[in-house]
C-alpha cells in the first residue's frame, strides 16, 4: 500500500526543535501534540463523505493533534477511541487505522483493554477481515499481562467474541483459525464456554460432523461438557432428523450427572412431535414434572400446538387441565390458542369450561383469550354465557375493546335483556370503559323494543348531556318512540 503525507510538506525543523517536540512538556506548560501525525498513511475516504480526500485528511490530522497527547497510554487511547472518535460522524471508521498507527509509536504497547474494545467494535460493525488482522497482531504482540508466568486472563473472552462473530457470518474457517490461535495464547485448555460457542456455530451452519469432532476433541482435552453443550448436540441431531442419536445424547447427559433443563426437554418434545410420536412427547413432558424441572410457556405451546395440529384437541385440553391441577402450569401461559381451536371446532361450551376451571385454579386468561371466548359464544348463540363471562372480565379489570363490548350488548338486547345490558354498561363505566354513542343507541333501541320507557328516557338524557344527540329533532324522535 502506498503511503503519503496527510498535510503538505513543511520545512524540517532544526535538531533542537525536534528533540524538544519529542520530550514531554513541563507541568506548567500545556501538553504538546503527538509527533508523527504528519506521517500518518493516506486513509481512503468513506463513501458517505462529502469532503474531498485532501481536506478530509487534513481534518483527521487536526482532530488527532487536538485530542491525543504525549505520553500516549492504553487508557488514554481507549478513552479517545470510545469518547471521541467513536461518536464522530466522519472519522468513526478510522478507528482500526488509528489503532495500527498507535502500535508503531515508541514506548507504546497495547493491552487487553484496547484489544477488547477494538475486537468488539470490528465484530459489531462486520469488519471481519480487519478482525482477522487484529487477532494475528494480538497473537504476535500479546498483552503486557502475559509478560509473567501466566497469560492475560482477558485473552480467551476476546477470542471467544471473535469466534461467535465469525460463526454468525458463516465464516467457519476464520472461526477455526481464531480457535486454534486462542488455544496457543491461553494457559491450559479452553473453557467449556469457548467450546460451546464454536460447537453452536457449527451446528447452526449445519456442520454437525465437524461439531461432533470438536466435541470429541473437547472430551479428549478433559473439558467437562455442561448442559448447554448437550443441548446444542441434541438440537443438532433433531435438525438433521437423527432423533435416536439425540436420545442417546440425552441419556449420556444423565449418565454423566448433568441435569437436563427446560431447553433439553423442549428440544426433545419438539423432536418427538416432528416424528409423530405424540405419546412419547407427552411422556417426556410428565418426566419434566417428576424431575422437578419447571415448565415454561414454550413447553405448553409446543404441546398444545403439536397436538391440535393433528386433531388431538381434547388430549391437549386434558393435558393443560392436568398440569394446572398439579400446579406446574406457568402463570404467564396464554391458552388463547387452545380456546381458539375449541371455538373454531364448535366446542365453545367446552372452551368456556376450560377457561372457568383454569381461572379458578389461579391461571387467569389474557384479554385476547377472553375476547376470543366471547366471540365464540356469540357465534354459538350462547349469549347469556357470554354476558356472564363479560361480567367476570370486568370484575377482574380485564377491559374489552369497545367493538366487542357493543356487539355483545346488541346481542343481549335482542334476547330482551336490555336491563341486564344496561347494568353491564354501568359496571364497565366504573372499571374505566366509557360508553360511546353506539353503546347508547343500542341500549335505547333495546328499551324501545322491550318497552322500558323510564330506563330509556334516562339513557336519552345521558346522551343529551354527553353531546351524542345532534339536535332537538333527534331528541324528540327518541322520546316519541319511547312514549
Amino acid at each position: 500500500m502506498a503511503f503519503k503525507k496527510l498535510v503538505p510538506a513543511r520545512p524540517k525543523p532544526s535538531p533542537g526543535k525536534t528533540s524538544q517536540l519529542l520530550q514531554p512538556s513541563p507541568p506548567s506548560a500545556s501538553p504538546s501534540p503527538l509527533p508523527h501525525l504528519t506521517n500518518l498513511p493516506s486513509l481512503p475516504p468513506l463513501p458517505t463523505l462529502t469532503l474531498s480526500p485532501a481536506r478530509h485528511s487534513s481534518q483527521l490530522t487536526a482532530f488527532l493533534a487536538a485530542h491525543l497527547r504525549l505520553p500516549l497510554t492504553p487508557p488514554a487511547l481507549l478513552h479517545f477511541l470510545k469518547a471521541k472518535l467513536h461518536h464522530h460522524p466522519n472519522f468513526t471508521l478510522y478507528d482500526f487505522h488509528i489503532f495500527n498507527w498507535a502500535s508503531k509509536l515508541d514506548s507504546f504497547r497495547h493491552d487487553h483493554s484496547t484489544f477488547e474494545w477494538m475486537a468488539r467494535t470490528l465484530s459489531v460493525s462486520n469488519r471481519l477481515d480487519d478482525l482477522s488482522s487484529l487477532l494475528q497482531f494480538m497473537s504476535s504482540n500479546p498483552c503486557p499481562c502475559s509478560d509473567g508466568i501466566f497469560s492475560c486472563p482477558r485473552a480467551e473472552p476476546i477470542f471467544r467474541f471473535a469466534i461467535e462473530s465469525y460463526c454468525r457470518a458463516g465464516r467457519l474457517k476464520d472461526a477455526e483459525t481464531a480457535f486454534e490461535a486462542m488455544r496457543k495464547s491461553i494457559d491450559g485448555r479452553p473453557s467449556v464456554g469457548s467450546y460451546n460457542s464454536f460447537i453452536h456455530g457449527l451446528v447452526k451452519s449445519r456442520e454437525l460432523e465437524k461439531a461432533l469432532s470438536l466435541y470429541a476433541s473437547m472430551v479428549r482435552d478433559r473439558v467437562k461438557p455442561d448442559v448447554i453443550t448437550f443441548n446444542i448436540l441434541i438440537s443438532g441431531y433433531c435438525r438433521t432428523s437423527r432423533f435416536k442419536s439425540a436420545l442417546e445424547v440425552f441419556r449420556e447427559m444423565k449418565d454423566k450427572g448433568c441435569v437436563p433443563n427446560v431447553v433439553s426437554f423442549n428440544t426433545l418434545i419438539r423432536g418427538f412431535f416432528r416424528e409423530r410420536k405424540f405419546e412419547e412427547g407427552v411422556a417426556m413432558a410428565y418426566e419434566m414434572t417428576e424431575l422437578g424441572c419447571d415448565f415454561s410457556c414454550v413447553t405448553c405451546e409446543i404441546l398444545v400446538d403439536g397436538l391440535c395440529r393433528v386433531g388431538k384437541v381434547d388430549q391437549a385440553t386434558e393435558l393443560i387441565l392436568d398440569f394446572a391441577r398439579k400446579g406446574v402450569l406457568p402463570k404467564g401461559y396464554d391458552y388463547f390458542g387452545l380456546v381458539e381451536k375449541l371455538c373454531s371446532s364448535g366446542n365453545a361450551t367446552r372452551a368456556l369450561e376450560i377457561v372457568i376451571n383454569l381461572w379458578e385454579m389461579g391461571n387467569a386468561p389474557s384479554l385476547i383469550a377472553c375476547t376470543t371466548m366471547v366471540e365464540g359464544l356469540r357465534r354459538a348463540r350462547k349469549i347469556e354465557e357470554a354476558l356472564g363471562l363479560m361480567e367476570m372480565m370486568l370484575k377482574e379489570a380485564i377491559i374489552p375493546d369497545s367493538v366487542t363490548f357493543n356487539c355483545l350488548l346488541e346481542d343481549v338486547c335482542e334476547i330482551e335483556k336490555t336491563v341486564e345490558a344496561n347494568k353491564l354498561r354501568l359496571l364497565a363505566q366504573r372499571k374505566g370503559l366509557e360508553a360511546d354513542e353506539v353503546t347508547y343507541r343500542i341500549l335505547v333501541y333495546g328499551c324501545i323494543r322491550d318497552k322500558k320507557r323510564e330506563e330509556g328516557k334516562i339513557l336519552v338524557d345521558d346522551m343529551l348531556d354527553k353531546g351524542f344527540i345532534p339536535d332537538l329533532m333527534t331528541y324528540n324522535r327518541f322520546m316519541e318512540k319511547l312514549s
